[in-house]
Formats: C-alpha cells, sequence, structure tokens
C-alpha cells in the first residue's frame, strides 16, 4: 500500500508505503503567524480500544502517522498553544489529510512580571549525561548552586544568573568523583566556581526559548545557547515560576582534554556533554 505526500510546493511527492489494514493520518501544523510549528505531536486514540499512535511534526510543519483501521480522536498539542481535536475514520489503504492546521497560544501560560526571582534549590535540579566507552551513559548533578532571575520590563531584556559549586559533582560514585574534581577534569581546586549569565532570551514558539549567555567553566569562557520551554506560573510557599532547558556542551572548549583510548581508537569520555536544569524560582525572596 502507498500513498502521496504533497511537497511544500505543492506537487505530489514520494510514494509513502504502509501496511496493510492500516491507513496514514497527516496535518501540516503552522502557529498564529502561519509559519510552520516544528516539534507539536500528534495524538490518535482509538475510540473503543486501547490503541494510540504519536507523531511529531518536523521543520516543516508535517506531522504523519500510521495507525491501525478504525475511528480515532485526534489531539494535536504543543508547549505554549491550546490543543486541537478531530475525529478521523482510518480507512485501510487510505490516506486522510487534516490539511493545515494552526494552534494560538494558550492564554493561560501567563509569563512573569518584571521583578527578581530567586532560584529554590530545593526544586531545582543541574544534571548532565556523558556517554562511556561508547556503551552506556553516565548520569550526574551539581547539589550545590545558587542563582537568580531578574525579569525585564520586556522580557526580552531579562537576565539570568547562576553560579554553582563545582566540587558538589555528583555521580553517585566516589572514585569518579574524585577524579571529575581533580586537574584532569573541573580542577576544582583552583576554580571552585562554574558561572552562567546571559542577558539576551528570545522567543521561538509557544512556550520555547533561546537563552544566550556565557558560562566560565574551568576558566574558560564560552558563548553558550539554553533552548528552554516556559511552564508557567503557580502559587505555592510564594509566587512561582517554572522552566525546563538544555544544552550541549564540547568539553574540550573548556580546555577539559583529559583522555583515554581503547583498541581501534574508542574513547573512554564522550566529548559531548548533555546539560539539562529543571528550575523553580521564587519571586521577591
Amino acid at each position: 500500500m502507498f500513498s502521496r505526500l504533497r511537497r511544500r510546493d505543492g506537487r505530489q511527492g514520494e510514494p509513502v508505503t504502509f501496511a496493510a489494514g492500516a491507513g496514514l493520518v497527516s496535518a501540516r501544523l503552522r502557529d498564529e503567524a502561519g509559519n510552520p510549528l516544528a516539534g507539536a505531536e500528534m495524538t490518535l486514540r482509538h475510540k473503543r480500544g486501547p490503541r494510540v499512535f504519536r507523531a511529531v511534526s518536523d521543520d516543516y510543519g508535517l506531522a504523519v502517522v500510521t495507525a491501525a483501521t478504525g475511528t480515532y480522536q485526534v489531539t494535536i498539542g504543543a508547549g505554549g498553544y491550546r490543543e486541537v481535536t478531530h475525529t478521523v475514520d482510518v480507512a485501510s489503504g487510505d490516506h486522510t489529510s487534516l490539511g493545515d492546521v494552526e494552534l494560538y497560544p494558550d492564554a493561560s501560560v501567563r509569563l512573569p512580571g518584571p521583578g527578581r526571582w530567586v532560584i529554590d534549590p530545593d526544586h531545582t535540579s543541574i544534571r548532565f549525561v556523558a556517554r562511556h566507552i561508547g556503551l552506556s551513559r553516565v548520569h550526574g548533578r551539581f547539589t550545590r548552586f545558587h542563582g537568580s532571575i531578574n525579569v525585564g520590563e520586556r522580557i526580552e531584556n531579562s537576565s539570568i544568573e547562576v553560579v554553582i559549586d563545582a566540587a558538589s559533582i555528583d555521580t553517585a560514585a566516589e572514585k569518579r568523583d574524585e577524579h571529575l574534581r581533580s586537574p584532569d577534569f573541573l580542577d576544582v581546586e583552583r576554580f571552585p566556581k562554574i558561572h552562567f549569565f546571559s542577558d539576551r532570551a528570545q522567543r521561538v514558539a509557544g512556550d520555547r526559548w533561546h537563552i544566550d549567555g556565557t558560562l566560565n567553566l574551568r576558566g574558560a569562557s564560552r558563548g553558550v545557547r539554553l533552548d528552554a520551554s516556559y511552564l508557567g506560573l503557580r502559587s505555592w510557599n510564594g509566587d512561582r515560576l517554572g522552566a525546563i532547558a538544555k544544552t550541549e556542551l564540547h568539553r574540550e572548549d573548556f580546555t577539559i582534554n583529559w583522555q583515554q583510548t581503547l583498541a581501534k581508537g574508542l574513547v573512554v569520555v564522550g566529548s559531548t556533554i548533555e546539560l539539562r536544569l529543571d528550575v523553580q524560582a521564587v519571586r521577591g525572596v
């Protein structure tokens, strides 16, 4: 079985194949300005059974999913946008196109007002992931840090500052942590603090932001872009805001060059470090 999806210029593209007893559902997702919306999720839930099928839109806003025949509720959503729902009947060998689907901002997700917000270390995590001998991932975190977010009159002019105690690195392995504190890696005796500062934020779409700043690590300063998602405001022991963010660092950029090589050139520690942050901040404390 096959179907054809239309290309961006309106012409038919290459055929898309799928199994007998299944059909194809597609949608081209756009934001409130009519631009393609990447990263939105389209979920099909069968009306009479447990079957669920999902797809995520690509850089052109196209989401395509193959599903078994039946009647489905289709939910389309993205962070910071109101969900859109449809009902579709999936027929064997058939292609059902929802066409262009526009998503609109969720007005209930309010941005924070101007002022100072202090990061709550008890409800914030700074974590990292590194590759080990190409087989597994080592997960770690920093347990001591402080920081603040100063929200400007224009939120794009807000500033963020975070200071991390480098010696607080924790990978749940004492000998490894001692090595990571040594001059081979963080060299915490000479460089006890890791510092991040940003005064540039740019909204990408919905709840997604780019935060550009400078990271000073092991005496080297480099520009870093955080891909962030704003989670909204809550009241609990004060007014709170939430956000998550991630980025990738190349440790050689910060002169962390220690390495061992196994047979056939396989390295012990990967070059790329994934950094992930879950942040809660409290207003005016």
